[in-house]
């Protein structure tokens, strides 16, 4: 087992991290920008190490003051978390290279699925479903462009080969604006990521997004932790996430599972990953693998009694899964909101110091913060400063747990979005289940 990990992130994943670390007896290093002194991980953790100003681009971004905060610390290994490096090839090479064990994917892996064009031919390679679309780049063939267009059928989406986020996508509706679209869309893309080579799929009206979470080791075992439904959105970032996914039967499960936990295998995966689908009329297509730990893993957590974040340091420390696909059962139901600091109406930002908190408590709810009565949220970095997770034996359980939960909580000195939570917890359709991703969206008139 790594005597001493780094953990390369801030917030609540530093903090989740931080815990597994400390359950495995495992010391930990939290690097911080300046502005992120005050951090609970931090504070906690066996050493700290200030890596730059607050710019993330100057700190969780900087490479080089991430390599050598683990040399100076003698650290063995490295977890990105969420967001910031955790996708990146390159640092997860750089990493290795170094002489130190990446937390996650190989980077050829990281590669390989965060290109949707080659992350698609692998999947079908490995028989799971994918939306009808190009099957590769589109070229400068507009002639072929448009024949393509018509055979998929109309509305299509234009998507960057290396988007993500909700960014680098276009929907067309009509032939008349097609090859505009592809053009405005590769210059968007190079000018966004580097890369300006652009795919069509058929664009899915009313798709839900469902996705399936899986665990890999080096030994050529991999499983599947079923299914989430993360289809409460704006403008394409998940807000309300819950498992098991409503509606979503055992056998479409187990063949949608299989299927994922075999590509696993087929591409040498390694660690916890997130196969995304869009779900529409029974039938499940795939559009990204996130080769990281997502942010609504405690949902899952929850329902199978799985810690992903341990077992994404035991896979790396190369032990075998500490679970068979057979040991794996589903129980209850859990819902997760994200708390975010911004209004609820405006969705402005609301840093500033926390006057007041009050955590909600009482059977299955669970609260994974990294805030703290007279902490201070900094502006530079995304809003999310919280996630309460409601656990019960049914869905209308653990709904109510978290009514109760979200009644309970309290924030002074700053906004946060906890209001529109308590709406969207009591709305008739989020009740009923099975809302699109376009439902919160036109819900709030956007």
């Amino acid at each position: 087992m790594f005597e001493k990990v780094v953990i390369a992130n801030r917030g609540e994943i530093a903090l989740r991290v931080l815990r597994a670390c400390k359950e495995l007896g495992i010391r930990t290093v939290a690097v911080h920008s300046t502005v992120d002194r005050a951090l609970k991980h931090v504070k906690l953790a066996d050493e700290s190490i200030c890596i730059g100003p607050a710019p993330s681009a100057q700190s969780y971004l900087n490479v080089p003051a991430l390599i050598s905060a683990a040399e100076v610390s003698d650290a063995v290994a490295i977890h990105p978390g969420y967001g910031f490096l955790s996708e990146n090839a390159d640092f997860a090479e750089r990493v290795e290279q170094s002489g130190f064990v990446f937390i996650g994917p190989r980077a050829d892996t990281i590669r390989l699925m965060g290109d949707k064009v080659s992350a698609k031919d692998a999947m079908k390679k490995a028989d799971v479903p994918c939306v009808p679309g190009s099957d590769g780049p589109i070229g400068d063939d507009d002639d072929e462009t448009l024949r393509l267009a018509r055979e998929i059928g109309y509305p299509v989406i234009i998507k960057a080969a290396g988007g993500g986020g909700g960014r680098g996508m276009r929907v067309v509706h009509s032939e008349a604006h097609l090859l505009n679209a592809v053009g405005l869309t590769r210059g968007e893309a190079g000018a966004a990521f580097g890369n300006s080579t652009v795919y069509m799929e058929k664009y899915l009206e009313n798709p839900r997004h469902v996705e399936i979470q899986v665990l890999a080791d080096t030994h050529g075992n991999a499983i599947y932790l079923g299914e989430r439904d993360c289809s409460m959105q704006r403008r394409h970032q998940k807000v309300i996430e819950e498992a098991p996914a409503p509606g979503i039967t055992e056998e479409q499960r187990r063949r949608i599972g299989e299927r994922c936990a075999q590509a696993c295998r087929e591409i040498g995966y390694r660690g916890a990953g997130t196969f995304e689908f869009l779900y529409e009329n029974g039938e499940f297509y795939f559009i990204e693998m996130n080769t990281r730990v997502q942010v609504e893993h405690p949902v899952t957590e929850m329902i199978t009694g799985v810690d992903i974040v341990k077992e994404q340091i035991l896979i790396a420390a190369g032990e075998k899964l500490s679970y068979t696909q057979d040991q794996i059962k589903l129980r209850g139901h859990a819902i997760e909101c994200r708390i975010n600091a911004e209004d609820p109406k405006t969705f402005m930002p609301s840093p500033g110091k926390i006057t007041g908190l009050h955590v909600p408590g009482g059977p299955g709810i669970r609260w994974d913060s990294h805030i703290y009565n007279g902490y201070t949220v900094p502006p530079n970095y995304d809003s999310m400063i919280g996630k309460l997770i409601s656990w019960g034996e049914t869905r209308e359980s653990a709904m109510a747990r978290m009514r109760s939960a979200l009644e309970e909580v309290i924030i002074e000195g700053i906004k946060t979005n906890a209001p529109l939570h308590k709406e969207l917890i009591d709305d008739a359709a989020f009740a009923a289940g099975g809302t699109n991703i376009h439902y919160l969206h036109k819900k709030l008139g956007l």
